[in-house]
């Protein structure tokens, strides 16, 4: 009876990490910060609009997805509606680096993907602020000189911001990022 147990448990072992990274896969965004943005899943939708200041405001200009950015934008935004719900924007530079990624929706992001090479500092100001807190759950926010991140949610609603204030392009603050 042990062995049986022992080489069900095992089954599932290897069935489950395998699962869990096809599903993953299916939601993943491919984006990473400070770098180039998301590579949209089969399943999403994606929308552009461009921003420029004007007088202390913002305008925007609606674009379509393949349409060229104008040369004298500051930024341009880039909504990706995921097939799960979940809707993130990206700011993009002049270059076409990201800069700046909100989320909102029923299901958490992944945020390795979304962090890049960001994501260990990310993770690593999320374990300080718990043990400040003394290991309590509840909303994140990382602000260092280099990356700055805010996350909050629950089950079938998060949202999050996440910035990097070096990147920022000139009238930018890390405000503008929703």
């Amino acid at each position: 009876m042990r062995s049986r147990v022992r080489r069900a448990v095992q089954a599932v072992a290897l069935v489950l990490p395998c699962s869990l990274a096809a599903l993953m896969a299916a939601q993943s965004a491919h984006a990473a910060l400070g770098a180039a943005p998301m590579t949209p899943p089969a399943d999403a939708s994606v929308s552009s609009r461009v921003v420029q200041p004007a007088s202390g405001s913002a305008q925007s200009v609606m674009r379509s997805a393949s349409s060229a950015a104008s040369a004298a934008a500051s930024y341009t935004v880039r909504e990706t509606t995921l097939g799960n719900g979940t809707v993130v924007h990206e700011y993009l530079a002049a270059d076409g680096s990201v800069f700046g990624i909100a989320w909102h929706g029923p299901q958490m992001p992944d945020l390795n993907d979304l962090l890049g090479s960001y994501f260990p500092q990310y993770v690593a100001g999320v374990k300080a602020a718990r043990a400040a807190r003394g290991n309590a759950r509840g909303p994140v926010s990382v602000e260092q000189s280099g990356l700055v991140v805010q996350s909050a949610g629950h089950m079938g609603a998060f949202s999050g911001v996440a910035w990097l204030p070096s990147a920022l392009p000139a009238g930018v603050s890390g405000s503008d990022i929703q």
